[in-house]
């Protein structure tokens, strides 16, 4: 019976979750059934879970394992130490144990303790796993997706409170002195005398705290409450994202945010693409393409997702976000397949669905995520000026035992008691250690983040941390993500030049009117192009082709909005064809619906959207086609033969069309000016102009092209595709092959997009100058990118020269780039990641000294995990304070790193606000934030230190004078109802007036 079952299990007749084992068969194998009769056998049919009253079902021990496929995957079911063919029984209910047991298997009430332990006391899993598709795992514990950004715990709140507390000195001294005046010897005074201001301190301190602590509570239990919709075999349910587990199915819905990690099953589009927006995770503003799993995608409706008897096996949580090692597994058996499963074939967490609908598999939540792994956790962060004041209540303390034992040897050492007269002036002369300095401190930062929320010029700020506001006084270095803190993320098209003339936004309406003549109503085609033999070029030849160059070389799709043509979108589990798809398309543009351009890189959707504006429209983008469509109303179509996609090691894009309509073949491509200068053919303007729009801040790109024959693109595609063949070096082969046809190149235009800043960037960042705060970029985009927004929003000065560190491998290469920027004295250094990586590893304390020289640091192509790098450097090296700001997730760890953390809050989540000190709406705020409001709390808080210190050397001085007129007696001036009045009540208007 038991080989029966087996047998049925790996021809998968055997249905899982069902409880449909044969009990007899159960009984063969030495188990008994409790109350929950057969419901109580669940899941693999070899594993027992009993049914608790509440229904609730709690895998106490896995019974049985045996691998669904012989594969080389490892076993994750299986235990430990022992074959797959190893039985290990516990007794289940101890009522029920069963006596009669097989010799070849293990069992006893020990091993029900042992199993109880194991299901109350594991800890979440983080290990390779293996996940069966619609299937929860009971026996293994994952990690909770619940979003924590609190620094307590509801048992941790006061162990905590009191230890950072009583870990500066001023506070442990007082409790010292608290505790003494239990010892009738050393009272001098009433108890309330010195436990009522240290109580009180300690209170203020826990409300604060607390109440910090319950705003971060409710800003994490919005975040935990989102909607979204869990896939089941009876539809979409609703489900918080806190309540999200591994297995889960969820639909995840265009701009929304993913809740964590996810393998993609199934998309809306038919070719089972998907775009994501992951510059909250990443820091880069280009879209990243994903594909859905093929065997899924092929499925006619969702449900059947449940039939299909396969799993996904994921490799252990990893915080790379650019890797990822799985194996998707479908079928039975010997008919078992695997397909591979990469990082194409993910949604990270916190990233943002950009286009259509998608299903995903969780495979990790909460802390085992791509984004939680790459952030650190809260940190409580400590004034400088409190760092301060403990170091100064160190002298006074040692001046209180100078006095006290100057007193006590001028009256006489060998005097009986000698040591407690000591103590006792210890405790007389405490005053110069005021406790009260602590309440007034407390108060006065109170008042000031009080303020900075209710300032009307910076409507929106939030103080989530109220212990550092005079911190944002004192900032020396202010380190800024760029994506969505200084930009916009908004590419505008400003400018096209054709080498004889250049065009802006106000003159337009001439690249307009040149389309136009190229395609008159009533004629088909082009008047200006195809025709054979050579043309005489004039503006609008260079025009048309300048343009069509444009609406042709590109990565773009369009995409008819589902809000405004929901009657004809696809459901998600619908299986369109190409043509069907393709009809629909063309049907939307000619209906003329909202349209919307999806793409890598919102360069290319500006210059999409710009080619529409002047008469060349996109309406139809697939794999095998392009369609354009002219002024006229006139459809040109246009065969993609080859793509070349772009690659920050090329830098340049190319694609191989042909014209439908006449035939011809040409090879378009677009990229930076440092690669195609060398392959276009002479000229003497494109130098100059890229170095005039490189001056205004602007992205610049250059557009050539190259026709070709029949015969010479057959030549080319058969080189290609031996190339592509080659096992060996096949990437190098392939570059090869390309650049033989990137030579000789026709230069047709280039163009110059501004990527739109932030509102006042330009004088915020001038005023941070001014006040002498230097200013880092630190960004996860290109280094060219990186470079035109720091020339745009001026944190580079339109003259100032800028040293870009170059590719670094070793400790020579590292050495050679340090000495060539030392020789460029005042230069702004960029300097890219991985070189920033291999620079620090052998020259840390150089480079910091150089960079903190530099008016201004870019650091492109920059992990999360480097930013908070970068700001433990800064702290390290330069015992300087440091303030972040950012706006996304991969800002939170840097942000959390810092002594003043900023975070705004962007259109694609809040993240990093939530994490932040400081929460503003846009970077504008950042300057009166720091100049006025750090400066008046700064100098309040000084002010009020030295008069607090002041007030009590004033009354020691008295008490040291009364001792020493009455031999030295350690008796105390004043009654302890005095000093508490003198500390508090008495000279309240001054310290009002301080902090006012």
């Amino acid at each position: 019976m038991n080989h029966s079952i087996l047998e049925q299990r790996r021809q998968g007749q055997h249905s899982y979750g069902t409880g449909s084992l044969d009990q007899q068969a159960v009984a063969s194998l030495g188990v008994g059934f409790g109350p929950g009769g057969e419901d109580s056998m669940t899941r693999r049919g070899l594993e027992a879970v009993p049914l608790r009253p509440g229904g609730r079902r709690v895998a106490y021990e896995e019974l049985a394992v045996v691998s669904d496929t012989d594969t080389d995957e490892p076993n994750l079911y299986e235990r430990k130490g022992r074959k797959s063919n190893s039985w290990v029984l516990a007794c289940y209910r101890c009522w029920n144990y069963v006596s009669s047991v097989p010799d070849t298997l293990l069992s006893g009430c020990a091993s029900c303790a042992t199993s109880l332990c194991q299901c109350f006391m594991r800890r979440p899993s983080k290990e390779e796993r293996i996940i069966q598709l619609g299937t929860p795992d009971y026996s293994r514990r994952y990690s909770s997706n619940v979003t924590r950004n609190q620094k307590y715990g509801l048992l941790s709140f006061v162990p905590l409170v009191l230890f950072h507390q009583f870990k500066f000195f001023l506070n442990l001294y007082f409790l010292v002195v608290a505790l003494s005046q239990f010892i009738d010897a050393l009272r001098i005074g009433y108890l309330y005398t010195y436990w009522a201001p240290l109580g009180f301190v300690i209170f203020v301190t826990m409300v604060r705290e607390g109440w910090d602590d319950v705003l971060r509570w409710r800003r994490d239990r919005e975040m935990n409450s989102q909607r979204y919709k869990k896939l089941t075999r009876h539809g979409a349910v609703p489900i918080t994202s806190s309540d999200i587990q591994v297995s889960d199915l969820l639909i995840i819905e265009k701009n929304q945010r993913v809740p964590a990690d996810l393998v993609l099953l199934r998309t809306s589009e038919s070719a089972g693409s998907c775009f994501l927006r992951t510059d909250q995770l990443d820091g880069e503003t280009d879209w990243k393409l994903r594909n859905a799993v093929p065997v899924t995608q092929r499925l006619v409706q969702d449900k059947e997702m449940f039939d299909l008897n396969a799993s996904v096996y994921a490799q252990k949580p990893d915080k790379d976000i650019h890797t990822f090692v799985g194996r998707f597994t479908y079928g039975c058996g010997n008919t078992a397949q695997r397909l591979p499963l990469t990082v194409d074939n993910t949604m990270w967490t916190n990233t943002v669905v950009a286009s259509g609908t998608a299903v995903g598999l969780v495979v990790f939540t909460g802390h085992e995520t791509r984004s939680v792994m790459n952030t650190s956790s809260p940190q409580t962060k400590v004034g400088s000026i409190d760092m301060e004041i403990n170091r100064l209540t160190k002298l006074l303390f040692v001046l209180t035992m100078t006095l006290s034992f100057s007193l006590i040897a001028l009256k006489g050492l060998n005097v009986q008691g000698a040591h407690i007269e000591f103590f006792r002036f210890v405790l007389l002369f405490s005053s110069i250690i005021p406790i009260s300095l602590r309440v007034n401190l407390d108060l006065s930062k109170i008042f000031h983040s009080w303020s900075i929320g209710r300032d009307k010029s910076i409507p929106g700020t939030v103080v989530r941390s109220s212990t550092i506001p005079e911190e944002l006084g004192r900032i020396v270095y202010l380190l800024s993500d760029k994506t969505g803190t200084l930009t916009q993320n908004e590419m505008i098209f400003k400018r096209l030049h054709l080498g004889t003339a250049s065009y802006t936004s106000d003159t337009v309406d001439e690249i307009v009117s040149h389309i136009s003549v190229t395609y008159p109503e009533g004629v088909t085609g082009p008047v200006q192009g195809g025709r054979p033999g050579k043309i005489r070029k004039t503006d609008v030849t260079r025009a048309h082709d300048a343009v069509r160059a444009i609406a042709l070389c590109h990565n773009v799709t369009p995409v008819v909005d589902e809000d405004t043509n929901a009657a004809g979108r696809a459901p998600l589990a619908s299986n369109l064809t190409a043509d069907v798809e393709s009809s629909f398309t063309n049907f939307a543009a000619e209906s003329s619906p909202s349209v919307t351009y999806q793409a890598s890189s919102p360069d290319e959707v500006a210059l999409v959207t710009w080619t529409e504006s002047v008469g060349l429209a996109l309406v139809d983008r697939s794999q095998q086609h392009i369609v354009l469509r002219a002024p006229n109303g006139q459809r040109l179509r246009f065969d993609i033969l080859q793509v070349f996609p772009f690659s920050s090691d090329t830098k340049r894009m190319g694609i191989i069309v042909r014209d439908c309509a006449t035939g011809e073949i040409t090879f378009y491509i677009k990229g930076a000016d440092v690669v195609l200068t060398k392959m276009v053919e002479y000229n003497d303007w494109l130098d100059e102009e890229c170095g005039n729009m490189a001056r205004e801040g602007l992205r610049t790109l250059v557009i050539a092209k190259k026709p070709l024959t029949e015969d010479q693109y057959a030549d080319f595609e058969a080189r290609l595709k031996s190339a592509q063949l080659n096992v060996a070096d096949r990437e190098a082969e392939v570059r090869r092959v390309i650049g033989t046809i990137e030579t000789d190149l026709q230069l047709l235009a280039m163009t110059g997009v501004e990527d739109k800043l932030q509102v006042d960037v330009r004088p915020t960042l001038e005023l941070l100058r001014n006040a002498g705060i230097k200013v880092w970029m630190l960004t996860g985009d290109k280094l060219e990118t990186a470079r035109c927004i720091a020339i745009s929003s001026r944190l580079v000065g339109r003259d100032q020269p800028i040293h870009t560190f170059g590719d670094v491998v070793n400790r020579a290469d590292t050495h050679r780039e340090l000495n060539a920027f030392r020789r460029r004295s005042g230069a702004a250094l960029v300097i890219p990641g991985q070189a920033l990586e291999i620079c620090l590893m052998h020259y840390e304390s150089e480079f910091v000294e150089l960079a903190c020289q530099s008016p201004a640091v870019v650091v492109c192509r920059c992990s999360p995990d480097q930013k908070a790098s970068i700001v433990q450097l800064l702290k390290k090296h330069t015992q300087k304070p440091v303030a972040a700001i950012g706006d996304g997730g991969n800002d939170v760890s840097m942000i959390q790193a810092a002594d003043a953390g900023i975070g705004i809050v962007g259109k694609e989540g809040k993240q990093a606000s939530l994490a932040s000190d400081f929460s503003i709406t846009q970077f504008s705020n950042v300057g009166r934030l720091l100049v006025w409001h750090g400066r008046n709390s700064y100098k309040c808080s000084a002010a009020l230190s030295h008069f607090v210190m002041h007030r009590g050397l004033i009354i020691s001085v008295m008490q040291a004078v009364f001792s020493a007129i009455f031999l030295f007696v350690s008796i105390p001036l004043y009654e302890g109802f005095l000093l508490v009045g003198y500390n508090t009540f008495y000279t309240m208007l001054p310290v009002f007036s301080l902090v006012l």
